[in-house]
């Protein structure tokens, strides 16, 4: 379970408004690949992880399938339909076995309502996930693969409270970085092979281990 601490980044939401809102609605488990809900659905929930990782994912021109980001224990996903009620942006899938408390959206208007700070908290949150996006089209055209694996890298650490100055493992495969990234597989492989030389990771199947967190953020600048 993730610390406190990385349960307020992840959900922007305070320990008590957490809380709070966890003691809505009802839970279920999904098992690893398991969809939590569909890009274009419309249905009327809020999902907010208790154990296990999502990824957010979105359907590209080609056919293919990019990773918005990855959401951890605490996360909130899905609060945008449940205010407008229009259709889903993306499709929220279970990387892992996920537990999540699943609240129908009237019962989390009414929790925003009840708790006018909450609704600070959240802007504040999708404010942080647009600039997130934002700087991440703008790595796109400014970093070279390498550099855009090291900074996500640096970045997943610090949202899910890995590791400060210590080593740090992140559970992603090489496909999954590259959606984040917008590179290749090919292109990622190459990214870590290079960040290994460095001696700033190690790999191993399925995950990632910052060797040394301040060289990889200075690396990553």
């Amino acid at each position: 379970m993730a610390t406190s601490e990385a349960r307020d980044r992840a959900s922007g939401l305070s320990e008590p408004h957490l809380r709070s809102l966890l003691s809505l609605g009802r839970t279920r488990t999904f098992p690893g690949n398991g969809r939590v809900f569909l890009e274009g659905d419309r249905s009327d929930f809020v999902a907010v992880t208790v154990e296990g990782r999502r990824k957010i994912v979105a359907s590209t021109a080609d056919g293919g399938e990019t990773v918005l980001g990855i959401r951890g224990a605490g996360s909130l996903v899905g609060e945008l339909a449940a205010f407008d009620g229009g259709p889903r942006t993306a499709s929220a899938v279970a990387m892992d076995a996920v537990t999540a408390r699943i609240v129908p959206a009237p019962d989390f208007r009414d929790f925003i309502a009840a708790n006018p700070s909450a609704a600070f908290e959240l802007i504040r949150m999708l404010m942080g996930r647009l600039r997130e996006g934002d700087r991440r089209r703008v790595e796109f055209g400014s970093y070279d693969a390498t550099a855009r694996v090291a900074r996500l890298l640096c970045d997943l650490a610090a949202e899910h409270g890995l590791g400060g100055t210590g080593p740090a493992t992140v559970n992603l495969v090489q496909h999954e970085i590259a959606g984040i990234v917008g590179a290749s597989r090919e292109s990622v492989a190459r990214a870590l092979a290079v960040l290994r030389d460095r001696r700033l990771v190690t790999t191993a199947r399925g995950t990632v281990t910052i060797v040394d967190p301040d060289a990889l953020r200075t690396f990553a600048r």
